[in-house]
């Protein structure tokens, strides 16, 4: 196959509720194929449920961003350069071990168990504001936006004040549309804003999860102020990102399933499982588990070898009609805890449980108090953020 005969990546969405048909055809057609990237390099593409899993879960497959062989799907390549410490998501082995270890009590099951009476209030406040309103108001503005920033900047320690700095540049930074140099200098003055932040933290660390950080790795002799502010960098945007747009979608998905979404108002412990499903139906990032061999391996039948870049796209892993019967049928009770939205493996997403919890309450929430919601334009003319490497809308106008 030459180059000119090579798919290109990413492709962009054009149906809100289905992964674009080339992802389907490669998965159909066999199990890796090859493509081109926007830096005109060639990497492995991988669809398939079982194949994904098991190259995110082998360590012989490297998150190394610096390796040269390491497939971008943005032209300029890694945000990171530039920085003086490496961010844990491109860390390897022991050394990301060690670092998530650092971090991860802070997301546990029982510490995010611990903030849910905080994140309710939140939704029960957001809500109200939109019941003051009335009339037709953006979700996105009014709920999906505010909920992971206000919960991720409070566990953080960044003043939710600065949210139109930090949700503006993140926006830049996700969108495929923008130039590199938009793209990299909306990274610069978020690494900028946030080393401030950890610089005033160092002198007066307070109670927050960045303050704790530096407390606890100074008494270990292990602090140092750049691995920190890339730690903060991945936490705030991932932190109100992906939930934010996982808000929209997801209600627009049970609004669209009004039978679906009856289930749950009959029975909140339905949400929670649910939620499974809304992550596998939508897979809103598809592009950011992607590896570098370090060595020969064999993966269905065919070798990678050391050096070459493997993208693997969790949307059509997700729609993989072997493990998901009809994936394309929305289904609340499927039992879909084994989809890859969150990845697979060693650097599966750190702040999981806390997305479950905040989409938990507020689905659980908005429906119950606002049980006639409905949108007030046609899902044809939604504005989807189809060319953005996490896929969302830009804003969701709901009326009731």
């Amino acid at each position: 196959m030459t180059t000119a005969e090579k798919p290109v990546l990413p492709v962009a969405r054009t149906c809100p509720f289905a992964p674009p048909e080339e992802y389907t055809r490669m998965r159909e057609d066999q199990a890796l194929t090859q493509v081109s990237i926007p830096d005109g390099k060639h990497a492995w593409v991988v669809t398939r449920h079982e194949d994904a899993r098991r190259v995110l879960n082998d360590r012989r497959f490297s998150s190394n961003r610096f390796h040269p062989g390491y497939p971008f799907l943005v032209e300029g390549g890694n945000p990171f350069r530039g920085s003086q410490a490496r961010p844990m998501i491109s860390m390897d082995a022991a050394e990301h071990s060690a670092a998530r270890k650092s971090v991860l009590g802070e997301f546990t099951v029982k510490r995010v168990d611990a903030l849910r009476p905080r994140i309710q209030e939140i939704v029960d406040g957001l809500i109200d504001d939109m019941l003051s309103i009335g009339g037709e108001v953006d979700l996105v503005d009014m709920l999906s936006l505010p909920v992971p920033s206000l919960v991720i900047c409070e566990l953080l320690g960044v003043p939710y004040e600065d949210h139109d700095f930090f949700q503006g540049n993140t926006r830049k930074f996700a969108s495929r549309d923008n130039v590199e140099e938009e793209r990299h200098a909306a990274v610069g003055r978020l690494r900028s804003y946030l080393s401030d932040l950890v610089t005033a933290k160092e002198a007066d660390p307070g109670d927050d999860l960045l303050g704790r950080q530096i407390v606890k790795l100074r008494a270990e002799g292990t602090y140092e102020h750049e691995a920190l502010v890339s730690l903060a960098f991945s936490l705030l945007v991932a932190g109100h990102e992906t939930t934010a747009n996982m808000i929209s979608l997801g209600t627009v998905a049970l609004l669209e399933n009004p039978d679906q979404l009856a289930k749950i108002q009959a029975d909140p412990g339905r949400t929670l499982p649910a939620i499974e499903e809304l992550l596998r139906y939508f897979t809103i990032v598809d592009a950011v588990t992607a590896r570098v061999a370090t060595e020969d391996v064999e993966i269905s039948g065919t070798t990678i070898r050391a050096g070459d870049g493997v993208v693997v796209l969790g949307y059509p892993a997700n729609w993989d009609p072997d493990v998901f019967a009809s994936p394309e049928r929305l289904d609340l009770e499927r039992g879909a805890r084994h989809h890859v939205a969150f990845g697979f493996g060693p650097h599966q997403c750190l702040g999981q449980n806390l997305a479950r919890a905040e989409l938990q309450i507020v689905f659980d929430t908005l429906f119950r108090r606002i049980p006639t919601l409905k949108l007030a334009k046609p899902v044809d003319d939604l504005a989807f953020k189809d060319e953005a490497a996490i896929y969302g809308l830009y804003q969701l106008p709901v009326t009731w």
